[in-house]
This record gives C-alpha cells, structure tokens and sequence, in this order.
C-alpha cells in the first residue's frame, strides 16, 4: 500500500535551479529548443521537455545555433540554443553571431563551471559572459537560483526588443544544482512576468510620412526596396497595398523574395541593374544599405538618388545618413504611408516610362533567362537542374515549400532561377554569407512550419559543413529533402593553372577539391533515409516527384560538371 503521506517530515517540496529554468523557459512563451546536451544541462533538457518543451537535439552546437536563429526569424519569437559549457559555448556562438548579423532575435544559453571554482582550471572553465560580448546584445548570468526566472525573463525580451538579434544566457553548475521551494519558485516567476520589457512603439512623425508620399508621389523612377527586416515584421499585406495602389516598381534583397510573388508584373528583379542605377527616390523597407545592396552608394545606384529607410533602429538610420529616415516597425510604418496615400491617391499606371523601362527590361532578361534554361545539358550544368528543382517546387502550389539555399555557384543560380511566391520561404548564407547554415535552417523551418514541405538546394561544400545533421533529419523524421549539387569542390573540380601545380606538395588536391562524385546520397541511407543519385533529367525528375510526396528525410546527389561553376560564385573580386 502506497504511504498516503510521501512527505511525512511535512517539509515543504523542494525543486533545484534546472527546473525552475525549465518551468522559467515555459512561462515565458518558449516551446521549442535545439542544442546538444552534456554536463552540466542534461537534466535541464529533460525537465524543460516534461514542461512542454519541445528539445531538438543536434550533433553540433554550430548547427544547432543556426537552427535557433532562423527558427526565432520564421516564427517572431527568440529561438532558443542550450549548450554545455565551455567549447559548447564557443561552437554555439557560430549561431548567436549569424543572428546578430541578420537581426535575428535569438538565445543561447550555456551551462558554465562552479563559481567557486571559476579560476582554478575547473571542467570546462571559460569566462563565457565576456567570450560572447561581441557577438550578444545583451548577456545575464544568474549568480543564485532566485535570479533564475529574472534572467530569463530579460534575455527573451532582449533578444526581440528594438532590432532583433542574440542574447546570452550563463547558468553555473551550482546555481543549477541549489534549490528552492515551489511556492518560493512561483513567487520568482510571478515577479519576473511583472518585470517583464513592454516593447515601445517608436512614433513616426506625421510630417515625415507626409514627406516621404511627397517624395514618392513627386518622383520620376521611383523604387520600393524590401528586405527581411520587413518579412519580420510580417508587413507583406501593407507592401502589397502599397505597391498596388501606388503602381511603383519593386526590388526585394535575397531573403524578401516572396513577401510579393517573384512573378508580380511590378517586379523589377529581373531588371535589377536599371532598377537601382536609374530610379531617383528609394523607400528602403526593413533592408540595410550594406554590401548586398551596394552600400546605397555609385557606380550601382545614382549620385542623385534619395533615399527613404525605414529601419527598426535609429542607429541604422543614423549611420546610413539616407534624405529621409523614419524610425520603426516595417508593418506599422507602411500602414501610415498607405493611410497617408488613400487621403491623396496617385498611381504610376502601366503606360508610365519608368514602370514600362522596368517591365520591357524584365520581360527581356527572363526571356533571355528561360532560353538558357531550355536547353537540357548533361552532364549537368546549374541551369539544367535548376529548371527542374524550380517547377518541381512550383508545381506544389500552397503552402509553398520553405526553400534553404547555400553555397555560391548554387546559390546564386538558384536565387535566380527559383521563384519565390509566398512570405518567409527563403532562407540563404544572408547579411553574413555564412556557409553551413542549410541543415540547421531545415531543422528549424520544418519545426516552425510543420505543414510545409522543406527544400534544400545546396553546393557539395555547403552541405559537408553540417551532412552529419541527415541523421537528425531522419531521427525526428522531418519533412525535408535535401539537393546536392556535386560538382566536386568549393567552387568545382581543379581550376589551378600549370604554373600554380608546383611545390612540394604539387600532387596533393587542391585547396578547392572534393572527392568526384562523392555518394552523399548514401550518407542518409545509413540512418534510414532515402537518397538518390542523379545523372539525367529523367533521373532528377522522377527523385523529386517520389521524394516531394512522401515527404520523408531524402538526399538527392545531383552529379554537376566540375567546370561548370566559376570561383566564387559572383564574387570573383573578393577573392
């Protein structure tokens, strides 16, 4: 018979700092962690599942940090990366710096050695707080369990505040294993929620909305430029609006491919050169003027052109100096300047020069595109496979796949060949052009987006960064299908001249090689995956029409021609 007293000294229940972290994580709105357990958050894991957590278990910190930054993009709420202490830390800030570069909300948190220990070469000693300080917007270390709920608490609220990016959290062994009584632990949590950021809405000013419609409305080529700031800001039904009703043209950046459908007749993506180099007014929404945009500056964009940012941050409008900066969230910004614009309607019309230059310079780039794209090469080009990839996935209709791209040759193809019709379908190397994202980004995708099927298109060299991560994808049995492109190398097969093969170690491969035709396919088949390798169109065609309906774990190794790329990609000058 049970003892209907299990308590019998009648003290009160006890829980130690892992699970007040766990029930913290919880509280707090966190349903979803990746990350690789080990001493000291085992028991953390454990008892943030038995909470309700769902955890994601990586073999790589580095991957699994990457799959918490996208994860937190995709979704609009901190994605959550747990490690162990020391190198676990300093693998996992591979993630927390991408989600810095991108402006992704994000939260690693690391266990860390016995504080009294700290100092004396402990098991995995690092001062963590202060190895992460470039890469965190904001870092706490819970000192006692009772600063537990606080300190997550603060770093989730960071991590979204203002511009979004990474936020650290360092939980030590003994915080973790001291304890407190439940009632004491719900009281701390109950202080926290009350102490909780409230995020402020920045006010735009009237008279810069009006200023900037007036800018827009008094232009000759005017161009709305949009990035993956605004796909954060879910701002696509007010870019719509905004496009439709004002007839201006528009450009998204790599990751803003889909907030409008690639295949918008406003679209100037085909026509990208004429767009930036002749237009005289820019509306820059939720895009930084950085690298991937020419830095707003000549020969790519006009001397004349003015610029209207809208930007999150008043410090990104402050170092990109643009004629008119407007300081807040995308969605909210745009919905001004459509209230401002139906008071005063105006519209390019079809008929106007700018909108007509746009659309025939268009028109003539994708004809010229899809006359490449006809021609059936084999051994594969890029194009060849590209082309069957594109309507593979378009022939899914809605929901559209979630497609992850990396690698330059592949990346840079597919950005173009590929269409993106719906919002937060894309994820790619992005603002930092991190390679080895793409199976931490299919983790997180599937996860967050469990009705979508998802579709990466990645280099051979892309791919070996994370390949070890198929056995996650098979393990939690993820809709994904992985494509290779195997051209065996970074950029290819040996592109060295004769006078480059000297030395003594002339006979080794190059820096850039691989081992032709490497059978990747055959990596996932080890854990129970599906592969398949592919040679023809026939081949390609018949893998991605099994692989898209069954919707299982799947490499595809498409066999590319190892001269068919060029070094590094489009970048051939950074190199």
């Amino acid at each position: 018979m049970a003892d209907p007293n299990p308590n019998p000294t009648g003290a009160p229940a006890r829980i130690d700092g892992n699970v007040l972290a766990a029930k913290s994580l919880a509280r707090f709105g966190v349903d979803r962690m990746f990350g690789v357990v080990g001493i000291p958050v085992t028991s953390l894991a454990n008892r943030a599942v038995a909470l309700g957590v769902r955890f994601i278990a990586f073999h790589n910190e580095q991957s699994a940090g990457y799959a918490a930054s996208s994860y937190g993009y995709l979704t609009g709420r901190p994605g959550v990366l747990l490690t162990v202490s020391g190198p676990g830390c300093v693998h996992g800030l591979a993630g927390m710096s991408n989600a810095m570069a991108n402006a992704w909300p994000m939260v690693m948190i690391s266990g860390s050695c016995d504080q009294q220990d700290f100092g004396r070469g402990d098991f995995q000693e690092l001062d963590q707080v202060e190895a992460v300080k470039p890469f965190s917007k904001f870092s706490a270390k819970a000192r006692d369990i009772r600063e537990v709920p606080g300190c997550v608490a603060r770093v989730l609220d960071h991590a979204v505040s203002g511009r979004p990016g990474g936020c650290y959290l360092d939980l030590p062994t003994d915080v973790l294993h001291q304890t407190v009584t439940e009632s004491e632990a719900e009281s701390l949590l109950d202080e926290a929620e009350k102490c909780r950021l409230k995020e402020e809405m920045s006010n735009v000013l009237s008279s810069q909305i009006e200023e900037a419609v007036a800018l827009l409305r008094g232009a000759a080529r005017p161009l709305i430029v949009f990035g993956k700031g605004a796909a954060f800001a879910r701002a696509e039904d007010e870019l719509r609006k905004l496009v439709e009703v004002s007839g201006i043209p528009f450009l998204p950046t790599p990751m803003g491919k889909g907030l409008l459908p690639d295949t918008h007749e406003l679209a100037a993506t085909a026509a990208r050169s004429l767009a930036i180099g002749k237009c005289d007014v820019a509306l820059v929404v939720g895009a930084r003027l950085n690298w991937l945009l020419h830095f707003g500056e000549p020969p790519k964009w006009s001397r004349d052109v003015k610029f209207i940012l809208v930007d999150v941050s008043k410090e990104e409008i402050e170092l990109r100096k643009p004629f008119l900066g407007l300081v807040g969230d995308a969605k909210r910004v745009l919905e001004l300047i459509n209230k401002e614009i139906k008071d005063d309607p105006f519209c390019l019309g079809r008929s106007h020069p700018w909108v007509e230059a746009i659309s025939k310079k268009s028109k003539e780039n994708v004809l010229r595109m899809e006359a490449q794209l006809a021609k059936e090469v084999v051994p594969f080009n890029f194009l060849t496979p590209m082309k069957i990839i594109r309507d593979a996935i378009l022939g899914m209709g809605s929901p559209a796949p979630i497609l992850v791209s990396e690698g330059a040759n592949t990346m840079d193809i597919g950005r173009a060949v590929l269409v993106q019709t719906e919002p937060r379908t894309r994820l790619d190397a992005g603002t930092w052009g991190t390679m080895g994202v793409g199976l931490g980004y299919c983790v997180a995708a599937a996860v967050a987006s469990p009705d979508r099927l998802v579709v990466a298109v990645e280099g051979d060299s892309g791919f070996g960064f994370s390949a070890m991560e198929v056995e996650t994808l098979v393990r939690y049995q993820l809709p994904v299908v992985v494509i290779v492109f195997n051209n065996g190398g970074v950029y290819g097969g040996d592109r060295r001249t004769s006078e480059e093969i000297t030395g003594p170690y002339k006979d080794d491969p190059a820096p850039t090689s691989f081992v032709p035709t490497a059978g990747y396919h055959t990596l996932i088949e080890a854990f129970g995956g599906t592969g398949y390798l592919v040679t023809t169109p026939a081949e390609l065609k018949h893998a991605l029409s099994e692989s898209f309906s069954a919707r299982k774990p799947t490499v595809v190794n498409v066999i590319i021609d190892p001269y068919a790329g060029s070094e590094s990609g489009r970048l051939q000058h950074k190199n």
